[in-house]
């Protein structure tokens, strides 16, 4: 069992997004909407090329004191964004998951 990358559209805004799950399908990384679904499976082949590139992390901590970290493209545009964690070790956890799992994870089309 591997990740997956799943592409939804919302049906509140009419974008498009994408999910990278793990096996579980505990949400690793999601993305910012895309306006047409070809953009959102180009930003997914830029998780999964940018996923594998040491320094293309950033790692914060938001107001409330929870981390967070993003993966930056290299035109230094976000294309995805973890949840928050309340350690540091956890989100390190996910982290690494998204480093092993996104380059080979199998892309699911839920748009219907």
């Amino acid at each position: 069992m591997s990740a997956k990358f799943k592409i939804f559209r919302s049906t509140s805004d009419g974008y498009y997004y994408f999910r990278l799950v793990s096996y579980s399908d505990k949400t690793l990384i999601v993305s910012e909407g895309y306006t047409t679904k070809q953009a959102c499976l180009n930003g997914v082949e830029s998780i999964k090329k940018n996923s594998q590139i040491p320094g293309k992390f950033e790692v914060a901590q938001a107001r409330n004191g929870k981390y967070f970290f993003r993966l930056i493209a290299g035109n230094g545009q976000i294309i995805g964004t973890s949840e928050f964690f309340s350690s540091k070790s956890a989100l390190e956890k996910t982290l690494d998951l998204v480093r092993i799992n996104a380059n080979t994870a199998e892309v699911l089309d839920l748009v219907y």
